[in-house]
């Protein structure tokens, strides 16, 4: 088959495509047929046109998909309970501001990722992207080597959860324990629980997860409210001078404020990161081409604005950054939480937090796990027929969700040796994405100068801004991926080192080998399957 995507192919008249695709919208077929759950005719001709067979059950409407997007997303609890890197590089100001100029730069980024979803909405995500809008020349070798950082961007993202969680728990008996001393295997021990959890949910609840999505939903706003609540009516308060102006810390022993903070907002990043989640699960969402990137959109600014109220809520409950740092339970949010309520008052917040962070990493996993399985799809994977195998009865990739689940007990083992573990882990994470977002955003920029009429009609659509918004959202992309890599001080010592440059490097390296001793043989990249029109 012929791919769509070389220069100068024609497409239909744009405007008709628009009508006929929504009047087929409300054109549902049958819920069940032969055992798997199908979307609208639009979804089919979607599948039929990327070469794609329907393997997965199309059970997310446009409310799961929303909540699956926001709850998974989780915003304001990650940037509640990991911002030891905002504080610590940028103290108080630093902190809150570097994460409104994140907000406003990851904006470009979720508008260009959902305009892109809309039109090819696959569970490959970027790396499929990449194959059909790059030239026609580069596209299989950008093609897999965008699959194999994506790959390792949300292998990376799925185990910073689980570390987090299990952390924290150690945390909590701290509070109750104050003799009780934190060892790293422990928390180690504490993900590969966290993980276990994770697994069992992902294969043996699968179906009851579109309804348990609106549930966490519910939670995830609940949450949040009585936080706030607790946190103003309880906590001792702050001067806004403090908080906006005066509290700046360098506590890296950077040359300079501006250097500090920079390096600082690896924090804030962290908590705009999966974002475009819902774009790995397109194949399981109903009307995928419209509900994907609504659901994207939606959750982002929705999470964002949740955020930005818990963060200076957060900051004017913080007595002192200095003390907030060096709380023996290693969570600043800990020592917030201890400042304005009691030992059970500490339980009970940190409780309906944690609540809604293993959710979110269960969702996490599913999501990596179909973005994983997709590349393997495409044959981009070593023992990729195994990987991209779909359970006939569930309708899920299992293998691939076991295999998640896997990396992330391999990267947890970071945890034993450094003391900067998770650092490294969302330092990589957050490399990692960056590099797959340039690269597809970069080939959607290149179709649309030169090539526009290649490109499939779209039913999300950001109209004459879509150019600009696309080449601002690649330049923040450059500049998150360049302060992402760097170490929280500036004396390196074997401690508190970035790892995430080596493994980044590494397994960019072991991409390229892969490719010319198997890709170049075997991966052929989806534009090469992709149908005509």
């Amino acid at each position: 088959m012929a791919s769509v995507k070389e220069p100068g192919l024609e497409m239909q008249d744009t405007e008709l495509q628009y009508m006929d695709r929504d009047e087929a919208s409300s054109d549902q077929k049958g819920d069940q047929k032969g055992g798997t759950t199908l979307g609208t005719v639009i979804d089919d001709h979607d599948m039929q046109r990327m070469g794609k067979a329907q393997e997965l059950k199309r059970n997310l409407r446009p409310v799961a998909a929303l909540s699956f997007a926001s709850v998974l997303q989780a915003t304001w609890e990650f940037i509640l309970i990991s911002n030891y890197e905002g504080l610590y590089n940028g103290g108080m100001p630093g902190f809150f501001y570097s994460y409104l100029w994140t907000f406003i730069g990851f904006g470009f980024i979720i508008a260009s990722i959902s305009e892109m979803a809309s039109m090819a909405p696959t569970s490959g995500g970027q790396y499929h992207w990449v194959s059909e809008w790059s030239s026609p020349r580069y596209q299989k070798f950008l093609s897999y080597i965008t699959g194999w950082m994506s790959v390792l961007a949300w292998q990376a993202g799925a185990a910073s959860g689980s570390f987090l969680t299990g952390t924290i728990i150690q945390g909590l008996i701290s509070v109750r324990n104050p003799d009780y001393e934190p060892q790293n295997w422990q928390g180690t021990l504490f993900v590969f629980a966290m993980v276990l959890l994770i697994y069992m949910f992902n294969v043996y609840a699968c179906d009851l997860m579109p309804i348990l999505n609106n549930l966490l939903m519910i939670l995830h706003v609940l949450s949040w409210a009585v936080i706030l609540i607790v946190l103003w009516a309880m906590a001792p308060r702050q001067s806004a001078q403090a908080v906006f102006v005066t509290e700046w810390k360098n506590l890296g022993g950077w040359s300079s404020m501006g250097l500090s903070v920079m390096i600082g907002q690896l924090s804030a990043i962290y908590g705009s990161l999966s974002s475009d989640a819902t774009a790995h699960m397109s194949e399981e969402v109903k009307d995928a081409a419209r509900n994907v990137p609504i659901a994207i959109a939606w959750g982002y600014f929705s999470n964002g604005i949740m955020a930005i109220v818990l963060i200076i809520t957060f900051l004017f409950a913080m007595p002192s950054v200095e003390d907030a740092l060096n709380d023996p339970t290693g969570f600043p949010f800990l020592y917030v939480f201890k400042n304005a309520t009691s030992t059970a008052g500490v339980n009970g917040l940190t409780a309906i937090t944690l609540l809604t962070v293993i959710f979110s990493n269960i969702l996490f996993n599913a999501s990596t796990s179909r973005q994983t399985f997709a590349f393997a799809r495409d044959k981009g994977l070593p023992f990729a027929k195994w990987i991209g195998k779909v359970d006939p009865r569930r309708q899920i990739p299992v293998n691939a969700i076991g295999v998640s689940c896997l990396i992330s007990c391999a990267l947890s083992l970071i945890n034993i040796g450094s003391e900067t573990a998770f650092n490294a882990i969302i330092s990589l994470n957050v490399a990692a994405l960056m590099y797959t977002y340039i690269i597809s955003i970069s080939c959607v920029i290149y179709r649309k100068v030169w090539f526009p009429e290649t490109l499939p009609p779209r039913r999300w659509d950001m109209g004459r801004w879509g150019l600009a918004v696309n080449i601002v959202g690649l330049l923040y992309c450059c500049f998150a991926l360049f302060w992402s890599l760097w170490p929280g001080d500036v004396e390196v010592t074997r401690e508190n080192f970035n790892w995430s440059v080596v493994i980044f490097v590494g397994v960019f390296i072991i991409s390229v080998g892969m490719y010319f001793v198997k890709g170049r043989k075997e991966y052929v990249g989806p534009s090469v399957i992709v149908q005509k029109e």
